[in-house]
């Protein structure tokens, strides 16, 4: 992955406004029927059935300026709070008082990746955020991580630490552990909130893997290639770790990098430190990314029952906003609001995160109509 992608940033046509200042905290929302089914990108979506308070939208995104004086959680190199999951140590973060909404991080990051959302929503809602088991603060186990291993967590800590139904919040890996838990306990969900979520569609026409191994593959070729694979993957982690990578890597997916800080770079590479780290990130990229196929968008989206919002940054360079709109034409329910932000709207352009939030919370958690 290059650190130099500098997408050029769409203009956003056909809206009248009243003043030419730039529009901030605008609300795209999918109105009953207005099923897309075109496909070709964000402003195919904005020709149908989307309002903004009332006016018809012909534009792709929302653009924000960086955050500036905006309350952010403090923090805490000690992190916040545990919770005993199976015998692992699990860290989050919790504040405010009302109804529940879960936060979850995705691949590298932790509860900190939220530093802008959480003081916001907390004036309104009990506010969790929660790291995923292997990353963050939470405990570098040695097991054999799969997608439903973060289900469970997510289920059991709907269970025992939240209790109440929840709205659960995820980006990239962490959109997809919320996607999985929402299907597998929708008792206590009553919404979900994908940012540039992981997860892909099924290929109807790929054929089955053959699974059986000779005796050559499973006594020469298979040792082999674990051997390469740890060399490699050994090389990449010490190079994923240190700092200056981790800002290059940052500013390649924030399509403003002045959200790209001492405090985000901070709260990557302090949990690289752990001494389990660099196994658990073996683990992951062997055995969890490489058979990602195994759980498709679409068979866990026809187990959804609950509303769905997609808050997109359409110039993600990773899971662009085809995805959104596949989704959107997939499951009903859905409704969506982009901006012109990279893989991370939620850090990049949290004041425009958190109105769209705000706004759509209310409904969901009534059981009013989306």
């Amino acid at each position: 992955m290059s650190a130099s992608v500098a997408p050029s940033l769409p203009t956003t046509t056909g809206v009248s406004f009243l003043s030419r200042r730039r529009p901030r905290g605008l609300f795209l929302q999918a109105q009953p029927g207005s099923h897309d089914q075109s496909g070709e990108g964000m402003s195919q979506v904005g020709r149908r059935g989307l309002t903004l308070r009332g006016l018809a939208v012909a534009g792709s995104s929302v653009l924000a300026d960086p955050v500036k004086g905006a309350e952010r959680l403090p923090f805490k190199p000690e992190g916040y709070n545990y919770w005993s999951w199976r015998g692992h140590r699990i860290h989050y973060v919790v504040e405010g008082e009302g109804p529940p909404v879960v936060l979850i991080h995705g691949f590298g990051a932790s509860a900190f990746h939220w530093r802008y959302n959480i003081p916001e929503l907390a004036k309104s809602y009990k506010v969790y955020a929660v790291d995923l088991l292997g990353f963050g603060w939470s405990e570098k186990a040695l097991i054999e991580y799969d997608a439903m291993i973060w289900r469970d967590q997510i289920i059991d800590f709907l269970k025992e630490v939240v209790r109440d139904p929840a709205v659960l919040v995820g980006n990239s890996l962490g959109g997809f552990a919320a996607l999985v838990s929402a299907a597998g306990l929708p008792e206590k969900v009553s919404g979900v909130v994908l940012l540039n979520s992981a997860g892909q569609f099924g290929d109807a026409n790929a054929k089955p893997r053959d699974s059986e191994e000779t005796g050559l593959q499973k006594v020469i070729l298979k040792p082999l290639k674990e051997i390469f694979q740890r060399v490699i993957l050994g090389f990449l982690f010490w190079q994923a770790k240190q700092p200056a990578r981790v800002e290059s890597v940052l500013k390649s997916v924030y399509i403003n990098p002045l959200n790209v800080d001492d405090y985000l770079v901070e709260s990557i590479t302090m949990p690289a430190a752990d001494p389990n780290a660099g196994e658990v990130y073996y683990r992951l990229m062997t055995r969890f990314m490489m058979n990602q196929s195994r759980y498709t968008l679409d068979s866990v989206l026809s187990k959804l029952s609950c509303p769905l919002l997609l808050l997109w940054g359409d110039l993600d360079p990773w899971v662009g906003p085809t995805k959104a709109v596949r989704i959107k034409e997939f499951y009903p329910r859905t409704s969506l609001v982009s901006f012109q932000a990279g893989h991370c709207p939620h850090d990049e352009v949290p004041e425009l995160v958190n109105k769209a939030l705000l706004e759509w919370l209310p409904t969901t958690m009534s059981g009013g109509p989306i």
